[in-house]
């Protein structure tokens, strides 16, 4: 039973890491999804894509340092920001389940309108969906939570990683990955000259090939262990607590950055199939995850590093009208009913575009939160799961 009326939480002391690394989520989700905003990456391989010169460097370099390490990351993110939720709203007297309940409704929402009508590669339906399950977990303690998730998420992946490496052993060839020439004509054909309709046809293709029912308990297990990790990690306190933990956490740093690069550069100094790439995506980026985690951690508590690094948090205070800004701006420059660009544009030049739109995010976001205290979609999320308009201003009592 509530003790009081559901009524918005008065925002506490914020723990500076985690709008750092929202932002820093944001930044490297941009620089993964820009390949697939513009070419039909999907139905390819990105290194034979581009194979020469600054194009595949840069796919190379992005490869290493974001590919499979920023999901994660935000994931991470959304379980220590549920938790720190669930704490808040019990201190209030409010009812979590309900309340995260309106709020997964909302995502749910947002994320459907994302997937089907604006970019495919949306992750908010898979968040809300999964979201669900979390509350069969939320009060569990904080280390119950972490070795959870790691056995949910090692275990799994661990096993189909050796398969492919063994399949890899037997049969080099069919571990190879294969590029799909009708696709990628067909994606390029309707996204640079379709119809809104035949775009959006296109897109819900898109988006069912990668979330159809076959891939649910794939995504599922991509996923959902990173909620209970970054949730243990809110209980057990190291991020709010960073001084009190700075060795443990530095050699977590160390560790996870050398063993990350080095599987991440696996297929590069291998063969470059399934088996090395799923070994790259599925271990090196949750181990340069870690790595940023604690990277950050440590960095905040320096003064310069903070102030340095600061545009970020503004990016990440409001993460979720980013992540849609992104995808708006991209799939208009891109797509046939804005300037048709798909297909058109070089890796270089849409890492280049990509550089200037996260720029331009950065001071929207500064001119924004310097007169509002949430972002456009953060404050309808808000008024959605309270049922009561938060102050939006800034000098608002």
């Amino acid at each position: 039973m509530m003790k009081t009326a559901m009524a918005p939480l008065q925002e506490s002391k914020r723990i500076a890491s985690i709008d750092l690394l929202r932002g820093l989520a944001i930044l490297g989700i941009f620089l993964v999804n820009m390949p697939s905003f513009h070419t039909p990456i999907l139905y390819s391989s990105g290194v034979e894509y581009w194979d020469e010169g600054w194009d595949r460097i840069l796919y190379i370099g992005s490869d290493i340092i974001a590919q499979a390490s920023f999901y994660p990351l935000f994931a991470c993110l959304f379980g220590f920001g549920s938790v720190i939720l669930a704490t808040r709203s019990e201190d209030k007297g409010i009812s979590f389940p309900l309340l995260f309940t309106k709020r997964l409704c909302f995502l749910l929402g947002v994320g459907c309108i994302h997937a089907f009508f604006i970019w495919h590669g949306d992750i908010l339906v898979n968040y809300a969906m999964f979201g669900f399950a979390f509350l069969l977990f939320y009060k569990w303690k904080g280390k119950y939570l972490i070795w959870l998730g790691s056995f949910l998420y090692i275990v799994p992946f661990g096993v189909f990683g050796l398969f492919f490496l063994i399949m890899s052993f037997v049969d080099s060839g069919l571990m190879d990955i294969q590029n799909e020439v009708e696709s990628i004509k067909q994606s390029q054909e309707i996204y640079s000259a379709g119809s809104f309709m035949e775009v959006t046809g296109q897109r819900m293709a898109d988006w069912y090939m990668v979330n159809g029912p076959t891939n649910v308990i794939f995504l599922f297990l991509s996923i959902f262990p990173f909620f209970l990790i970054g949730a243990g990690v809110a209980k057990q306190g190291w991020l709010q607590n960073p001084a009190r933990y700075k060795r443990p956490i530095r050699v977590i740093a160390i560790i996870s950055l050398l063993t990350g690069v080095a599987i991440k550069i696996l297929p590069y100094v291998t063969d470059y199939g399934y088996g090395t790439t799923f070994i790259q995506d599925y271990f090196g980026g949750p181990l340069l995850t870690m790595f940023y985690i604690t990277a950050i951690t440590l960095l905040v508590e320096k003064t310069w590093a903070y102030k340095l690094l600061y545009p970020l948090a503004l990016v990440g205070r409001m993460s979720m009208s980013n992540y849609l800004f992104q995808s708006i701006v991209c799939t208009f420059i891109f797509y046939s009913y804005g300037f048709g660009l798909y297909g058109k544009v070089t890796y270089t030049e849409g890492f280049l575009l990509m550089i200037v739109v996260f720029s331009i995010q950065v001071l929207l976001s500064f001119l924004w939160m310097k007169r509002f205290r949430f972002g456009p979609v953060e404050f309808v999320w808000r008024y959605v799961s309270y049922g009561k308009k938060p102050a939006m201003i800034r000098n608002d009592k």
